[in-house]
């Protein structure tokens, strides 16, 4: 038997999964937990990538590697290789006012999507890097390499052997805002704008099936995969899916044959990791936003899922506007959450509950919109996450989506992606291996346009309060 290892380094733990190359079966897995906050030395996440390994038994009798890893993350180098400071994550939004200057530095969101297809936001690397260079302008000038999460991991994994052997690929490539996935190259200027006159190095892209480096026992190491690429890969995900996963963030992705562009700068223009491209729309409030009720209610999750599947739909009126640490699409980081239509009559926990339930499966409605807005056609939606562990969710998902709801069984999708793209490694062919597809639950339901109509009236309030 041929084994392949797929780790997947997230905001909040890092798991590593090796599989059976010929049909993708399970053969061991472990995970590590990563520390919490917006800002984390990358030695924590490689502690945790050995953790793992070690929890897996080892990954020295495995013939590819690969690393799909959580996007955007800055991490600078110095010539020797060193890691500068500590890596500014996804969800750090101190660069909000660095997103603006850099928009209006190139004349607009429309020169932006012309140029690489993703207008500036605070999640992006580029936006953090012009929040290095004016705020920390002496860690500036010494960063020689700029690289993400899953590269550095990656390049350690391969022995750290230099700066010029540090690499990346199309997807993960995509999310910096200095690479073009419908050109299919960086653009330096705007990496040099973003840092004010500083050109660090990149790191050099490898194709979807292209090995770049060996372990040290040997194994290839393919060229791994941003998190939601990766996850659309193990999905399996082709045109018409649309991938709505509830994790840390709310991420909507929908596989396209040619790169979005969205002049409202809310449809990311990303790439995929099969040389296909993936339109994205990220919210900053995912399933945490579930758990802050439950808490507030004094329920646990499940209790929280049984109330709201009691309320009628729409929640006698009520609406929660789910922006509890501000919002990405619509892009309002400074904007907080509120809950409307309150009145002595709606004010019950169940109605609560079914609100936050709505609320959040709305903001994520409107993220499919857009992408539909891209002549993009969306036949079902695929749900996945740690949120879509509720029954609520899944019960009242098609309600709102308009759409049948395909929730496969739980699963590490983002390493089972990394292991797939690791054995299309080693018999490289024009795809990724024919693997086992996952157990899966269809959810179908009446839609109900007036619960996301409700949903906007009390968005719009939230906005303009």
């Amino acid at each position: 038997m041929v084994l392949v290892a797929g780790i997947d380094s997230s905001t909040q733990s890092t798991k590593v999964v090796v599989c059976d190359a010929e049909d993708g079966r399970i053969i061991r897995s472990g995970s590590a937990k990563h520390p919490p906050g917006t800002e984390v030395h990358p030695d924590r996440w490689w502690d945790a990538l050995q953790e793992a390994i070690a929890a897996v038994g080892g990954i020295d009798d495995v013939a590819g590697v690969s690393v799909g890893a959580q996007q955007h993350g800055m991490i600078c180098l110095d010539d020797s290789g060193s890691v500068i400071r500590d890596a500014l994550l996804w969800n750090d939004t101190r660069s909000a006012a660095a997103a603006t200057d850099l928009i209006d530095d190139l004349g607009g969101p429309q020169a932006w999507v012309d140029a690489v297809g993703v207008v500036p936001v605070a999640a992006i690397t580029g936006t953090k890097l012009r929040w290095l260079a004016d705020q920390e302008p002496h860690n500036a000038d010494r960063t020689a390499a700029v690289c993400l999460p899953h590269d550095w991991l990656s390049w350690r994994l391969a022995g750290r052997q230099g700066l010029d052997t540090l690499w990346t690929d199309r997807s993960d490539a995509s999310g910096t805002g200095y690479f073009s996935a419908a050109g299919e190259s960086y653009r330096p200027d705007l990496l040099e704008l973003a840092m004010r006159g500083r050109l660090p190095r990149l790191p050099r892209i490898v194709a979807p099936a292209g090995t770049a480096g060996r372990t040290r026992a040997g194994a290839g190491l393919g060229a791994g995969a941003g998190d939601n690429a990766a996850a659309a890969l193990a999905l399996g995900a082709a045109e018409g899916d649309c991938i709505v996963s509830l994790g840390t963030s709310g991420v909507v992705s929908a596989i396209s044959t040619s790169a979005p562009a969205d002049p409202g700068g809310l449809v990311a223009g990303f790439a995929d990791a099969t040389g296909n491209h993936l339109p994205l729309v990220c919210t900053l409030n995912g399933a945490p936003v579930l758990a802050t009720v439950a808490t507030m209610l004094g329920l646990d999750l499940a209790t929280l899922s049984d109330l709201a599947l009691s309320a009628p739909v729409g929640a006698d009126g009520l609406s929660l506007i789910p922006y509890f640490e501000g919002e990405r699409s619509p892009n309002l980081p400074r904007t907080r959450g509120a809950l409307h239509g309150m009145s002595g009559r709606n004010m019950n926990n169940a109605n609560v509950a079914r609100a936050a339930i709505e609320g959040l499966l709305c903001s994520l409605h409107y993220c499919v919109e857009r992408i539909s807005d891209q002549g993009i056609t969306i036949k079902r939606i695929i749900l996945v996450g740690g949120g879509a562990r509720s029954a609520a969710i899944r019960q009242i998902a098609p309600i709102i989506f308009g759409h049948p709801v395909v929730v496969p069984e739980v699963g590490e999708y983002v390493a089972l992606g990394a292991a797939r793209q690791a054995a299309w490694t080693l018999t490289p062919r024009t795809g990724p291996p024919t693997w086992s597809a996952a157990a899966e639950d269809i959810y179908e339901a009446d839609p109900e346009p007036v619960v996301y109509e409700q949903y906007l009236h009390a968005a719009e309030l939230t906005i303009d309060r």
